[in-house]
């Protein structure tokens, strides 16, 4: 990590003195630091102090007329191999998401082509505020990644998120981002379907199944560990987005697949989701009720759209790499190569859910389906069994293609 550089934008707040330590960390890891400090910023910090610890001149004026003579924003912009905000205000995350550049830190965050990670830091009220939940949703989607922020008390006395986190915690996500950046998935743009999805029967009641997204979610995890951007199209859950990853969160079949289709071209589709088979034809508009002596209404359900054999079906769309997973109460291998040459994926993931704890649990015991024939795994955590698959799925990506 020696030669990595880091941009950072320090912006007005009184947690501004954080990035002090941010910087000393840095350079004790031999990471280049590149301060970029705004006007609101340089009331809380010099910029001597940050000079000083980062060893090389800030970087405050936008027009510059010794810097800009040779373009210097772009050249800023461009030059590093991640940009931090640290802290990220809530004028600054807002400039951000509307791609505003009035002064030097938003001209190099809408100039810039490298990943970014931003630390935000404000009032519990303003971290709360819906405006700023919109445009942090938005610059998740957009690929910012986010470290924070905290709960604790603040300066202003009042106490609930909004702190931003300690020097350490941003420290160890630029690690993690930097060393990503070098991972066999850089550059690769990676499908997750997970969860289950739900199909109304009227406004109240659903037909849904036992899937957690625990396997889902954490192969995403394990993908974007490995460098891939990351896009999971998830099912209700009670499972937080892993960080850097973008979740876009669905409830029926054709909302999972119009959200995959969304999130195309990718290099690689994992359907994991549990998707159900079939939905009311005709959803009841209003809630369904029971009366003494009533019989039962009656469903009729039709067939739900097969997300995995949209995403494998031959076309400029189709990703190198689809694999989908197969839940079975009998029968596994026969029905996994069954469902394999149907689908026409890559692979199939399988596991026998009739055994007690794998729906819900944090085990599993898969086996895989592909082109060369069955591969047995034993029973393995779910964060283990994302790990292998991950490195499976970087391994035939990295590959070169048939001829």
């Amino acid at each position: 990590m020696s030669q990595s550089r880091i941009l950072l934008v320090v912006g007005g707040g009184i947690a501004a003195y954080k990035a002090l330590e941010l910087v000393r960390l840095l350079r004790k890891a031999s990471i280049e630091v590149q301060p970029v400090l705004t006007s609101a910023g340089a009331h809380f910090v010099t910029p001597l102090s940050l000079a000083a610890l980062a060893e090389t001149p800030v970087r405050s004026e936008l027009l510059s007329l010794t810097e800009e003579a040779r373009m210097g924003h772009i050249e800023l912009s461009r030059s590093a191999d991640l940009v931090v905000v640290a802290p990220a205000t809530a004028d600054l995350m807002a400039k951000a998401r509307h791609g505003l550049a009035d002064d030097l830190a938003s001209t190099l965050l809408l100039a810039t082509d490298k990943p970014v990670l931003m630390a935000p830091a404000m009032n519990v009220r303003m971290w709360l505020h819906p405006a700023t939940q919109r445009n942090a949703a938005r610059l998740l989607e957009d690929g910012v990644r986010f470290v924070g922020p905290d709960d604790g008390a603040m300066a202003c006395g009042e106490f609930g998120p909004g702190r931003m986190a300690e020097p350490a915690a941003i420290f160890a996500a630029i690690q993690s981002l930097l060393d990503r950046a070098a991972g066999p998935l850089a550059g690769r743009k990676a499908i997750v379907t997970a969860g289950p999805t739900a199909e109304p029967i009227d406004p109240v009641r659903v037909l849904t199944n036992r899937s957690s997204g625990k396997q889902g979610y954490a192969l995403a995890a394990a993908l974007q560990a490995l460098g891939a951007e990351v896009t999971l199209v998830s099912g209700p859950t009670a499972l937080a987005a892993p960080p850097g990853v973008v979740r876009l969160e669905v409830e029926t079949a054709e909302e999972m697949l119009g959200a995959c289709r969304s999130a195309l071209p990718a290099d690689l589709a994992v359907c994991v989701a549990a998707v159900s088979d079939w939905r009311p034809h005709a959803p009841a508009r209003s809630k369904l009720k029971k009366a003494p002596d009533q019989e039962a209404p009656s469903l009729r359900l039709v067939q739900t759209p097969d997300i995995l054999a949209a995403l494998s079906a031959p076309g400029p769309q189709r990703p190198r790499l689809v694999i989908g997973f197969a839940a079975e109460t009998e029968a596994l291998e026969t029905n996994m190569a069954a469902k394999r040459a149907r689908k026409g994926c890559d692979w199939i993931v399988g596991n026998d859910v009739s055994q007690p704890g794998i729906m819900g649990g944090d085990a599993n015991r898969v086996v895989i389906a592909d082109a060369q024939g069955m591969e047995r795994w034993p029973s393995l955590p779910k964060v283990e069994v994302a790990r292998r698959l991950a490195a499976r799925m970087a391994a035939a990506l990295t590959e070169e293609p048939e001829p």
